[in-house]
């Protein structure tokens, strides 16, 4: 894992969140958001899977992205993932990716089931099978995607649902890919809004902050 690494929770430690960057990084944005959910009761990890480079156009981030070596990738995401678990408060951890994170996102709740307990992807995509995951997910589109077809969008659900997975699928109209990226170009500060808050609430849901155990006992 990276030592750019960006690790951040409550004063009690909370359920863990690996948030996996897009192709820009886990930037200053990215970071500040790994806060929010800090406040919201989670134990968040960003690694830099950029390892130390920082795209700053479109042409520089996808040929970053094409020279990457795809096994050093895998173990920086699995050496957070392990490493998240061992210091939150849940034994399984909860992961949020983006573009290529949200594609590496998909291929650790698989890869790692036993990690795994709850998966969002944002515009991310995986052409793989899912047998033997043991994850919820939420899958977020841009409208307007030129690297995820409707019929790759539909195809990873279907793939998903074979399994009896649970998934929840929201589309943003109006968007274009890397519509939450506040380093990219096509960033839409309304859109990523309410993806955060749809983010947050799923997170709340699927990967809680406080166990059914220690919940108050009502009058």
């Amino acid at each position: 894992m990276s030592e750019q690494a960006y690790f951040v929770g409550p004063e009690t430690v909370g359920p863990g969140v690996l948030v996996l960057p897009s192709w820009w990084g886990g930037d200053f944005p990215l970071r500040r958001r790994a806060d929010a959910l800090a406040d919201e009761g989670f134990t968040a990890l960003v690694p830099d899977l950029n390892f130390g480079a920082r795209p700053t156009t479109l042409d520089e981030a996808e040929a970053l992205l094409a020279e990457a070596d795809p096994d050093r990738l895998d173990r920086a995401v699995q050496a957070s993932a392990g490493l998240l678990a061992d210091r939150s408060a849940a034994a399984r951890i909860a992961v949020v990716g983006f573009g290529m994170g949200g594609s590496l996102a998909l291929w650790l709740s698989v890869r790692r089931p036993d990690l795994v307990a709850a998966c969002v992807s944002v515009y991310g995509n995986q052409s793989i099978d899912f047998a033997g995951a043991d994850a919820r997910y939420q899958l977020h589109f841009a409208a307007d995607d030129p690297f995820i077809s409707d019929d790759d969008a539909t195809f990873l659900e279907a793939t998903m649902r074979m399994e009896d997975l649970e998934v929840e699928v929201v589309t943003h109209g109006d968007t274009v890919a890397g519509f939450a990226d506040e380093s990219g170009p096509h960033f839409d500060e309304q859109a990523t809004t309410r993806l955060w808050e749809q983010v947050v609430a799923f997170l709340h849901m699927n990967h809680p902050t406080t166990s059914v155990d220690s919940a108050p006992e009502a009058d």
